[in-house]
């Protein structure tokens, strides 16, 4: 019986938000399900993947609390969750970063509630923290966030090429200067701060930065998803976690990304690859 569980879950079409449409999200949730199967020994029954009205808030987040449940009871020690959407910002929900915003994950049914995001409909990075802190020590969760985390890092080589950046700003100019010029503080920020270390979550880029929805090699992708892949393939999962990063770092820089991709992982797990 196996123990591993994934969701990979990817969103083109927004409900509300029509001309926010991206292309290359669909094809990076395939993408890593294959991956998964390929390399890292998933069935494909043990992989959900999500695409566009598929991938509403709550089937997202049911799908999320039922592979956590799993593993609190002891069913799965090894959890995969890849997300490939817009990121957006909201205002820092909890308070107790005032200085800072949340970064927030757009699903297919996003919508608006007066000045802001209806909570309802957006998955904002503390959400998934408080459900994330509950994986048990001896399970291993790996996440990959394909999104955007602010909007000011379009540069102008982006604008004559076939991309666009994965990121939506906050739907009013009131709800816009609650996040202008606030670093969002991150997931990955989080879940250190708590103390949690046996989580591995790769970031598309900085908290300052847009990620690549981009033609490459005659198809749509996610800049970070299709490298990751690329490189993982190449190397048929031989690499370190950190020799990996590089070599996808490598890839965008030549390939005149501006973005960098982060990882933030317990270094004890970087002594061998993924698996």
């Amino acid at each position: 019986m196996s123990t591993r569980k994934a969701l990979c879950a990817g969103i083109n079409l927004f409900k509300n938000y029509p001309s926010a449409t991206l292309q290359g999200c669909v094809n990076d949730a395939h993408d890593m399900s294959a991956l998964l199967q390929k390399l890292l020994g998933f069935q494909s029954g043990d992989i959900t993947v999500l695409t566009d009205a598929k991938a509403t808030k709550a089937n997202i987040m049911k799908n999320l609390r039922e592979m956590v449940d799993g593993a609190k009871t002891g069913k799965y020690a090894y959890l995969v969750f890849s997300l490939s959407s817009h990121g957006t910002q909201v205002p820092d929900l909890s308070g107790d970063e005032p200085d800072r915003a949340d970064e927030a994950f757009c699903p297919y049914d996003l919508a608006q509630a007066g000045n802001q995001w209806d909570k309802n409909h957006i998955i904002v990075d503390d959400e998934l923290r408080d459900l994330f802190v509950q994986v048990p020590d001896n399970v291993l969760l790996e996440v990959y966030l394909d999104t955007c985390h602010s909007g000011t890092g379009l540069k102008a080589i982006d604008m004559l090429l076939d991309r666009r950046p994965r990121y939506l700003p906050p739907p009013s100019l009131e709800a816009f200067k609650e996040v202008e010029n606030k670093r969002p503080r991150g997931l990955r920020h989080g879940l250190h701060e708590k103390g949690v270390t046996q989580q591995i979550l790769w970031a598309a880029c900085r908290s300052d930065q847009t990620s690549a929805d981009a033609n490459i090699a005659g198809g749509w992708h996610g800049a970070f998803t299709y490298f990751f892949c690329k490189e993982m393939y190449a190397s048929n999962n031989t690499l370190s976690r950190k020799d990996l990063l590089a070599k996808i770092r490598a890839d965008l820089t030549a390939g005149h990304y501006s973005q960098t991709p982060q990882l933030e992982v317990d270094a004890t797990r970087l002594a061998k690859a993924i698996g």
